[in-house]
């Protein structure tokens, strides 16, 4: 069974930078295609940034320019950059595993004005 583990979220001014971190159990993280995903309260889960197993990434419209999504392979790690954030970047951020029911737990990202 596959664990996922978030950290990295808080509360942030406007304009600030997080950095998100999502750990893997399992010993084929390398292939898999890793995606972030984040929740609103009373909006429907959306598709943030992911990245394959060979680096190539995509990122929503609304966060390209401010997001990076990393990954470090020897961790089992994949991060999620997020600078110049904005009040509607709030949100609960959960990491997945690309075209499974793989989730982690959630962190919680505040950003205020």
């Amino acid at each position: 069974q596959v664990q996922l583990a978030e950290s990295g979220g808080g509360l942030v001014q406007a304009g600030g930078s997080l950095r998100l971190s999502c750990t893997a159990s399992g010993s084929i993280f390398s292939i898999w295609t890793m995606r972030w995903h984040r929740q609103a309260p009373g909006k429907q889960r959306e598709l943030v940034a992911a990245i394959t197993s060979g680096g190539s990434t995509y990122y929503a419209d609304s966060v390209k320019g401010r997001f990076t999504i990393s990954r470090d392979n020897a961790k089992n790690t994949v991060y999620l950059q997020m600078s110049s954030l904005k009040p509607e970047d709030t949100a609960v951020y959960y990491c997945r595993v690309a075209n499974t029911d793989y989730w982690g737990q959630g962190t919680q990202v505040t950003v205020s004005s």
